[in-house]
């Protein structure tokens, strides 16, 4: 399986996800709701799993790649956050951030060689960044609960929609700091140190301070919910200048970080 094929199954996927996201506001349609969702992330998990053996190593060394998983554990995430508290909007938000992702690796695509760096080849590599991607992916959510908290329609919600934004940013600020762990378990196996204040080293400890911040609000001043809403909003830009912000600057040259 080539990434030629990515845009069928991306397709078939897509088409599960926003029928699954409409059927989600129509009563007594939950199993088909949770067939079809579940449905889209086989098929688009069917396409990762062909890429991979493809390729004979994990489709995560490139900006493409790791928007794939990323599209993935969106939906799976939305799904997840369905069937908890049965909130009929998370689908179609976690399908339209899924989608966002795949029309950027469908309109910028690139080359999926085989090839993978000495450094890559560690047996941390996988866990790192999976643990990543699915810590981004709840984020995201987080930050969509957030903006629709701060819109008129969702200011009248905001004790609920707290019960589903402190669970996401609670297990994704987890899953952030198990990543970080890993990659400095890495770092000091491929080159010697745990931390080298590499800028996306630096932006990862900026974004992970945010959303501790966070928690500090949520847990000290749980009324102010304004406050914890723009900050969960701007950690999640953070997270973005993280993930593939620091690629364009200046730094990123000498960055051991950035994606071939």
């Amino acid at each position: 399986m080539t990434w030629d094929d990515f845009i069928i199954f991306a397709a078939g996927a897509v088409l599960c996800w926003s029928v699954a996201a409409l059927l989600a506001y129509r009563k007594g349609r939950g199993k088909a709701v949770i067939a079809l969702s579940l449905l889209g992330i086989l098929i688009f998990g069917g396409f990762i799993g062909g890429l991979w053996v493809f390729l004979e190593r994990p489709p995560l060394r490139t900006m493409g790649e790791t928007r794939l998983f990323y599209s993935w554990f969106v939906a799976v995430v939305g799904l997840m956050v369905y069937l908890r508290w049965r909130y009929p909007w998370i689908l179609s938000v976690s399908a339209v951030l899924s989608v966002v992702f795949i029309v950027v690796n469908l309109l910028k695509p690139e080359i999926h060689d085989k090839a993978l760096m000495p450094a890559l080849q560690s047996a941390w590599f996988v866990p790192h960044v999976i643990v990543y991607m699915f810590a981004y992916a709840l984020l995201g959510c987080a930050m969509l609960v957030g903006i629709y908290g701060c819109l008129p329609a969702g200011r009248v919600k905001r004790p609920v929609l707290f019960s589903v934004a402190d669970n996401l940013v609670y297990t994704g600020l987890a899953l952030l700091t198990l990543g970080m762990l890993f990659g400095a378990i890495w770092a000091k196996q491929a080159w010697g140190h745990y931390w080298g204040w590499d800028p996306k080293e630096t932006w990862a400890a900026i974004t992970w301070f945010t959303y501790l911040m966070y928690v500090h609000v949520r847990y000290r001043y749980p009324q102010k919910y304004a406050c914890a809403l723009w900050i969960v909003v701007l950690a999640f830009l953070f997270l973005q200048i993280c993930w593939y912000g620091v690629n364009y600057l200046p730094s990123a040259e000498m960055s051991i970080h950035t994606y071939a």
